[in-house]
């Protein structure tokens, strides 16, 4: 276990969130209860860094994770964040000068966001994506965009990047310096390249006390603050951050950088953290309560199959007594399992049938499309956001 910060390397370490055998996968295709339940298990022990306001998780074991062909996470099924993807991929090109560009994808998935990227008209951007578990065709659009199954570091120098992408990679990372040293040495030749990396903002989880939002695959949360001094400690300048995403993500812009003096601003987050940890149990008791009541008056299930649900289900319903499903439009996981609990995942038109009367929320991002969803489908049920103010 890390006695020392990833990042800056302090020992000054402040103990904050503890949970004991918790599900190391949150998006793992359950196909049998059986299976779900006996999925692995290990302890979240996060601790915070009062030098640099890092967060991570002094228990994290990479072994005991397996992202294979039944991991799942993608949200390309929400017309909600396809356009929030869209978004991104036109402020890339219209805003950033992504054009005529080499493009790299550190950590690409299956891939699509970057195809997205290389076929918006009139860019004209060749793209490269760098993932050992990618899986489909790794080669599109007439050669423009190529996919390989490995790493993306030093030894991926010859590729000439002019633009280096990393998506919701850094928080699975439990040396993200490694990353970021990695990426640095890969353009080395390449001292115009731009960077962008997108995370969590573990200032939004904290000021919004989020408690589902801190489960294992996520190792390692940033703030605004905390991820530029990352950056700036692996030779990179800071060019920009800004939140994204009504504030739950951080964008960050950067270039390489000789002799970068790095900037320590951990004090909000140090406070967030600490009004956290002090309200954690009120918070999880609170959250139980309302399942329950709801369950009592008419029942109720999750809305979203993601890490965000799988936590929250594992948390307050392990046995599967008060939650009677969990609802996504992935149709890859219905008919499944939330891993750790067991809880089936089923589909919003299984409403119709269900008579289930109340369902929480677990992203209010999604609230519009999910109304709107349930117009379509002629299901009348009661959204319930959870708030800790």
């Amino acid at each position: 276990m890390s006695t020392l910060c990833p990042v800056c390397l302090s020992n000054d370490l402040k103990g904050f969130v503890h949970r004991d055998q918790i599900p190391v996968h949150q998006n793992l295709v359950m196909t049998s209860v059986q299976q779900a339940k006996a999925c692995h298990k290990g302890d979240l022990d996060f601790s915070l860094c009062a030098s640099c306001g890092f967060l991570f998780n002094r228990a994290f074991d990479l072994s005991a994770l397996s992202y294979g062909d039944n991991y799942d996470n993608t949200q390309s099924h929400s017309p909600m964040f396809e356009r929030y993807m869209d978004e991104l991929v036109s402020d890339l090109v219209e805003n950033q000068g992504v054009r005529n560009c080499t493009v790299v994808e550190v950590g690409c998935g299956k891939g699509v966001f970057l195809k997205k990227l290389i076929s918006y008209p009139g860019a004209n951007n060749k793209g490269i994506g760098f993932d050992p578990s990618y899986v489909g065709e790794v080669e599109l659009f007439d050669g423009k965009l190529k996919f390989v199954r490995q790493f993306y570091d030093a030894s991926c120098a010859e590729v000439a990047a002019d633009v280096v992408i990393c998506r919701h990679v850094i928080e699975h990372v439990p040396s993200p310096l490694e990353l970021l040293h990695s990426v640095r040495a890969a353009i080395t030749n390449r001292p115009h390249a731009k960077i962008f990396f997108e995370t969590p903002c573990v200032n939004w989880i904290l000021k919004n006390k989020v408690v589902w939002d801190f489960f294992y695959e996520h190792c390692s949360l940033f703030s605004k603050e905390s991820l530029s001094t990352a950056f700036e400690l692996a030779g990179f300048q800071v060019t920009d951050v800004r939140h994204i995403f009504e504030g739950q993500y951080l964008w960050l812009t950067a270039v390489p950088a000789q002799d970068v003096k790095p900037h320590f601003f951990p004090a909000l987050t140090l406070d967030l953290a600490q009004r956290y940890k002090q309200d954690e149990t009120a918070l999880l008791n609170n959250l139980a309560e309302l399942v329950a009541r709801l369950s009592q008056n008419g029942g109720v299930a999750l809305w979203g199959a993601g890490a965000k649900g799988a936590t929250l289900a594992y948390l307050l319903d392990p046995n599967v007594q008060t939650i009677s499903a969990v609802i996504d439009v992935n149709p890859n996981k219905q008919g499944k399992f939330l891993p750790g609990s067991g809880h089936p995942i089923i589909s919003p038109a299984s409403l119709k049938t269900l008579g289930l009367r109340n369902a929480v929320l677990m992203n209010p991002n999604y609230r519009a499309e999910i109304e709107q969803l349930l117009i379509e489908l002629q299901v009348t049920i009661n959204l319930h956001e959870w708030s800790a103010s």
